[in-house]
């Protein structure tokens, strides 16, 4: 498929059904246009999320196909719509479309609010600038905004390997946290990297009896781990998490143990994003990129997400 048949078109990747990976594929479809308060990105990278996956397979808020996934996005402006003064035509910018019904970053264009971007760091690749919106403001929104991580506090993050685990432990480290971090054993110095004060190796170590006198715990992973976590907390401390599966139990458990439970829907985010970008521009803050696939190879950035053994973020390369 040549890169654009025509100005007025473009390649994206599209599902007709749900079901695993292999219903994505290329599609030529109409470019958009900028509205009222929005800006066209020209994408040069695009990142993958868990909830991608489960939009593909489920449908979730997207409900039925087809339609583009996508939510993280890395480019430059190609143009502005009315009211727009933040950006101009070149800009490089860098955030996150609206969660849920703004996805569609698979793609080679895409329109979205001005204050869902922010200005790319001059430090950051597309492609690892397109890794960090949605976990950089997970983490933002769960360790910042809710539980209030403060110097010297204990923060345990459950799940400190992956997508949002690795941006998470960076930003608690950032803010003079002692931070803690669950990992396999295969996993444990790719931890260690990162700078976390505490590896522990779930596949090998009770959580609830190694973590004491925890003032957060960010829960990333779900399950047993979950509530078994609860009981690391010092009184009135914090579990926040991502996944809202099951969390009426969570609740139920924390009172009884007289410490919180708070559970978070993603949301774009200029002042998040300002933060997250200003602590990339300063070096304390870098994602890291497990491989990076053509968008036409979507399909198999998703089956090798699905592996569970990826380190890191997955991102889709729509330019050179």
């Amino acid at each position: 498929m040549t890169q654009n048949a025509t100005k007025s078109t473009m390649r994206a990747v599209s599902q007709d059904t749900l079901g695993e990976p292999d219903v994505l594929h290329e599609v030529q479809r109409a470019r958009p246009e900028p509205g009222v308060g929005q800006i066209l990105v020209a994408v040069h990278a695009a990142g993958l999320n868990p909830t991608d996956a489960q939009h593909r397979r489920l449908g979730l808020f997207l409900g039925e196909p087809p339609f583009t996934l996508g939510w993280d996005v890395s480019g430059v402006v190609e143009s502005v719509g009315l009211g727009v003064s933040l950006f101009q035509p070149g800009d490089e910018v860098f955030g996150m479309l609206p969660y849920p019904d703004g996805a569609g970053a698979y793609a080679e264009y895409v329109t979205g609010p001005v204050r869902a971007f922010v200005p790319k760091p001059a430090t950051l690749s597309h492609a690892e600038a397109a890794a960090l919106p949605m976990a950089g403001l997970v983490a933002w929104q769960t360790l910042v905004e809710t539980a209030h991580v403060q110097p010297g506090q204990r923060v345990l993050v459950l799940g400190a390997a992956g997508g949002v685990g690795h941006v998470a432990v960076q930003l608690a480290e950032a803010r003079g946290a002692y931070v803690l971090g669950t990992a396999s054993t295969a996993k444990s110095d790719f931890v260690r990297s990162l700078g976390v004060d505490e590896v522990i190796d779930y596949s090998t170590t009770d959580v609830a009896k190694e973590a004491r006198d925890i003032d957060v715990v960010l829960d990333l992973v779900g399950g047993a781990d979950r509530l078994l976590s609860l009981e690391t907390l010092r009184p009135g401390g914090i579990l926040v998490s991502s996944l809202p599966v099951d969390f009426d139990e969570v609740t139920e458990r924390a009172t009884e143990l007289g410490v919180r439970a708070a559970n978070i829907v993603v949301e774009h985010d200029h002042a998040g994003m300002t933060g997250i970008a200003a602590l990339a521009e300063s070096g304390r803050l870098r994602p890291r990129i497990a491989a990076a696939y053509p968008l036409a190879e979507a399909a198999d950035a998703h089956a090798d997400a699905e592996t569970g053994r990826t380190t890191g973020k997955l991102v889709l390369t729509v330019r050179p």
